[in-house]
């Protein structure tokens, strides 16, 4: 199936060389479902612009699509893209309107934009991390009567991130007195800072329009965490990162081995392109529950990567790229009407079991509230059983239910028992094979 320009109804005040120069422009977008028998291909061709790819990534992330594989390749000014998808489940796409409405929104992603909060007040909170802060931050809420509508808090290395959509809860309209305003901002400034972050916590109220996940990695990375050490280490595996230079070709090249899991392409592509690296080639693979990943790039200057510094700085923001979204403890649901002061309750009942919140997902539809949390003990380590089942007697046992991490669906091994080639090593050698390398340093 194609994406055709032709379908489309075009604005009147269009002439015919802007209609020719939007459809020289537009991505050309193919899917396919024959050629894979584990896999439904989308294939993108581009004209080459700086983040095209990432818009590619999030639109198939957004659409809770798993990537297994993918190329992408530069040819001058122009981006082939292939990726291999399936749903979570690991099933090929097979509803013609879902497949439909892929193509619609990566062949028009020149011109998206990101999910629009109408009505809502957003809010930017970072600081250094603790056990009861974000049961802190809901009880200010609630006590200024706002009503949080959705919300997503990461943590790494000891700092929290959060995003946070607000709204009056008695009138439902956003909060534009600017007096309110500064108090919430004031009162939230405080709690962040505690006893020893005056200086690092930061509160404000965001008006640019920008997809939420990008924009905790932007406060992440402005927050620099990717120089802190965690303060709990729960996990040993660390993602493996390392650049080297192509000297041939002007590329630098980054490869990653990691645990795979879900948007861990976007993690990477997104904290690339907001770290002004353009990528011209790139290939993707898994296997296992491991996945390689291999960038060919350059800066957005035309430069490779020049000095040991800012190869040190590139693999230290990979690899914290990677581990905020990594999903330590269990994941609890809490599925329930929604009401004032519902998070303050539960997550003040969190704090008072012992339970650290390291990630959160906040959600609302119209008067019923999904809530997701990712809990720990206090040290970091897996929560009794007892307790969690404590807790949900507190909260309802109905109403917070514990669920499994989402599984991968992963390609193991070939038929003769051998695990797949690294396709970092294939991409080399084909490019080896045309010529455009002969060494690296």
């Amino acid at each position: 199936m194609k994406f055709n320009t032709d379908d489309m109804e075009w604005p009147t005040f269009l002439d015919e060389y802007e209609k020719l120069v939007f459809r020289m422009t537009i991505p050309r977008v193919m899917i396919d479902n024959t050629s894979c028998s584990n896999a439904t291909l989308v294939k993108i061709d581009s004209a080459r612009k700086h983040g095209i790819l990432l818009e590619a990534v999030q639109v198939l992330t957004d659409l809770n699509l798993s990537i297994k594989k993918a190329y992408v390749s530069c040819d001058g000014r122009w981006f082939m893209d292939v990726f291999h998808v399936t749903d979570l489940d690991g099933n090929k796409l097979t509803d013609k309107r879902f497949i439909s409405y892929i193509e619609q929104s990566l062949g028009t992603i020149h011109y998206a934009s990101s999910k629009i909060y109408n009505g809502l007040t957003a809010l930017e909170l970072t600081g250094t991390d603790r056990i009861g802060l974000l049961s802190e931050v809901f009880a200010v809420l609630s006590d200024l009567h706002c009503n949080v509508v959705e919300a997503k808090m990461w943590t790494h290395n000891g700092r929290i991130a959060s995003l946070i959509h607000i709204k009056e809860s008695q009138s439902g309209y956003p909060i534009e007195d600017s007096q309110k305003i500064d108090r919430i901002e004031a009162r939230l400034k405080s709690v962040l800072k505690g006893d020893n972050d005056v200086r690092s916590a930061k509160t404000s109220v965001s008006l640019a329009v920008t997809h939420t996940e990008r924009r905790l990695h932007q406060m992440m990375f402005a927050d620099r965490d990717y120089e802190r050490k965690p303060v709990i280490r729960t996990s040993n595996d660390t993602p493996i990162v390392s650049v080297l230079n192509c000297l041939e070709k002007g590329y630098s090249v980054v490869n990653i081995q990691c645990k795979d899991r879900t948007k861990l392409l976007f993690d990477v592509v997104c904290t690339l392109t907001d770290m002004q690296y353009v990528v011209f080639h790139a290939t993707i693979n898994s296997a296992g529950d491991r996945a390689y990943l291999e960038f060919f790039i350059r800066h957005t200057d035309g430069i490779p990567i020049s000095s040991d510094a800012e190869k040190q700085r590139v693999i230290l923001c990979l690899q914290s790229a990677i581990e905020r979204r990594a999903s330590e403890g269990v994941r609890l649901e809490l599925s329930t009407g929604d009401k004032q002061g519902l998070l303050a309750d539960v997550t003040r009942t969190f704090r008072e079991n012992g339970l650290n919140v390291t990630r959160a997902e906040i959600s609302t539809t119209g008067d019923s509230a999904l809530n997701i949390f990712y809990i720990t003990d206090v040290r970091g380590n897996p929560v009794d059983s007892n307790i969690i089942e404590s807790v949900r007697g507190e909260i309802g046992w109905s109403n917070l239910k514990v669920k499994e991490l989402p599984l991968i669906n992963h390609q193991t091994v070939d038929r003769d028992g051998s695990m797949l080639l690294s396709l970092g090593n294939i991409f080399r050698r084909n490019l080896y094979s045309l010529g455009l390398i002969k060494s690296f340093s």
